[in-house]
């Protein structure tokens, strides 16, 4: 069997980098307690979740944060299954701080 080449095509045009793919990178930021937080921002499913720091509904299909924790005592899977959906704003302005 022939090996695919992965390599484009000497002369073909460049591929632009597709910039809003780097949204859904996760990152660490500090959150509640002053923890560290693993913080994904998705572009919204199909459930309505309640954000923890404002208690008002996300509705399906809206852009918002998913954040756990990656210090819970249970160790990083339990951390990963607590995890919460916060609106953008919510999380960026800190809302747990109260």
């Amino acid at each position: 069997m022939a090996r695919r080449r992965s390599k484009r095509p000497y002369g073909a045009g460049h591929i632009p980098l597709d910039v809003s793919r780097l949204a859904s990178v996760p990152r660490t930021q500090i959150g509640p307690g002053g923890a560290e937080f693993t913080v994904r921002r998705v572009r919204g499913g199909d459930k309505t979740y309640t954000c923890p720091g404002c208690h008002r509904p996300i509705a399906p299909g809206t852009a918002h944060v998913v954040a756990w924790s990656n210090e819970s005592l249970f160790g990083p899977d339990r951390g990963l299954e607590e995890r919460r959906h916060w609106h953008t704003s919510c999380w960026e302005r800190g809302l747990w701080r109260g």
